[in-house]
């Protein structure tokens, strides 16, 4: 441990911290510094503010300041404090796994809508953090979850994120790894769902530079402008999903209309539909198995 670190008040160790923050050119570099205690505290985010007297154990200063650090070199928040919220979640999350997005919350809202009764196993392909995985795992009633990704990184980080949960599982998960459904062949699954990647690779510099520089490129980029992956799986469900069974995927909202027309010309799909994310963009399409 570095000598010059030791217990702080943590109104010294905020004003330690957004200076540094200030001095990188880090906007609201108040806010960013109470928001990177608040998160190694794991307490409420305006908790720092009321109690500036409280002293930080040298763990936290030390996590705190490495967290600072990171942010002044441009990395995404969640990626800096390691953590990140998705529905009641708090998931362990570095660069080896996309950050949750709050929009992909309204999947799993969707997923759990249409499948009120929860019964038989769901697979989430692409599991990157577990975060969906997780989700309805912790939230539904299915009989079994199981989690693939061809990322060996993203599964180390699930299996650790599925430890932090476990006294809230309801259903047993088991992470696979793999491309896609090629971990779940030859089983019958009541729930496929996935986020697979669907930028284009001509579209990677379009960016912000903290999604950009920051996350894997291998849970972003597609090839066939943005829609190989996803088609592959349109293509592929049918072989593991029970008649009735569900497929529901995150799309990019420029290609949603793109998504739901191969669903419908597949043969095997039938009530194929769009939905809209929290800012009224089409995000997701679901569909059944005939």
């Amino acid at each position: 441990m570095k000598a010059d670190i030791e217990p702080r008040p943590l109104g010294t160790l905020l004003t330690e911290l957004a200076s540094g923050l200030e001095g990188a050119g880090v906007a609201l570099a108040r806010d960013e510094a109470r928001d990177i205690v608040a998160a190694v505290l794991d307490v409420p985010r305006f908790w720092p503010s009321a109690n500036k007297g409280a002293l930080i154990d040298v763990t936290a200063v030390e996590e705190a300041q490495q967290a600072a650090a990171a942010r002044a070199r441009g990395a995404p928040f969640a990626y800096a404090v390691g953590r990140a919220a998705f529905r009641h979640l708090t998931l362990a999350v570095d660069d080896r796994v996309l950050i949750p997005r709050q929009e992909t919350e309204v999947l799993v809202d969707l997923v759990l809508q249409a499948e009120a009764g929860g019964r038989g196993t769901l697979v989430d392909v692409g599991t990157g953090s577990g975060a969906i995985a997780l989700a309805l795992a912790t939230e539904g009633n299915f009989d079994r979850v199981i989690a693939t990704d061809v990322s060996l990184g993203a599964l180390d980080v699930a299996e650790r994120n599925a430890a932090f949960v476990r006294d809230d599982l309801r259903a047993p998960i088991e992470f696979l790894h793999g491309s896609l459904l090629a971990p779940v062949a030859g089983l019958q699954v009541r729930v496929l769902v996935s986020n697979p990647p669907y930028i284009a690779f001509s579209e990677l510099e379009e960016l912000p530079a903290s999604v950009r520089d920051w996350e894997p490129p291998l849970a972003l980029l597609s090839g066939d402008e943005g829609l190989a992956t996803t088609r592959t799986i349109v293509r592929d469900a049918p072989s593991v999903l029970e008649h009735g069974g569900l497929l529901a995927l995150e799309v990019d909202t420029r290609r949603a209309s793109l998504v739901a027309e191969a669903l419908a010309s597949n043969g095997s799909y039938q009530d194929v539909a769009v939905h809209l994310d929290l800012t009224g963009r089409e995000r997701f399409v679901l569909a059944r198995r005939r």
